[in-house]
């Protein structure tokens, strides 16, 4: 699968080297600097590469949103035209200083995130799980019982597959 990386901090990087080794194609975008894109992609290994996050959108199969909320009309403004696109997010929507929510306790990120982008197929994963874990969980992945679970949340069923199917390709078991 192709995967687009909007935001390569913490959790697009480590999401987007750990879906590489897992044998995804993926472009990582959005970073302060093209040289962290350049690094990450070269940790990565050879199915990942750097670019705008035009690029990393435009021929992918998938999206993951992995900025702060502060940040994603801004991502998704430089993504252009994300139509039928499947994105996955992991952002959550916090303020400025990660101290209370800008969603109301009755909604979701992925909730508000589809209002803004109304022709994508929007579905939540990998908010809950913090990036300290993702390597561990990911090196263990082999084994055929007690992997930890990772909830996924959505109102499109096949946005919702692409999602789960990711969640397995890095070692958790998807809670829908």
């Amino acid at each position: 699968m192709r995967i687009g990386i909007l935001g390569s901090g913490l959790m697009g990087g480590k999401l987007g080297t750990l879906f590489a080794r897992a044998g995804h194609q993926v472009v990582f975008s959005y970073a302060r600097s093209p040289q962290k894109l350049k690094r990450l992609a070269r940790e990565a290994g050879e199915s990942a590469r750097a670019g705008a996050p035009a690029d990393a959108a435009r021929d992918a199969d998938a999206v993951l949103l992995a900025v702060h909320w502060s940040r994603a009309d801004d991502v998704l403004k430089q993504a252009g035209d994300l139509s039928g696109k499947v994105i996955v997010t992991c952002s959550l929507p916090m303020n400025d200083d990660d101290s209370a929510l800008v969603i109301a306790h009755t909604s979701s990120g992925a909730e508000a995130l589809a209002e803004k982008v109304p022709a994508a197929r929007v579905v939540g994963a990998f908010g809950t799980v913090p990036s300290e874990v993702l390597f561990g969980v990911f090196e263990a992945r082999r084994r055929k019982t007690n992997r930890p679970g990772l909830v996924y949340y959505g109102d499109d069923a096949g946005a919702k597959e692409v999602a789960a199917g990711l969640i397995r390709d890095i070692g958790f078991d998807p809670v829908d």
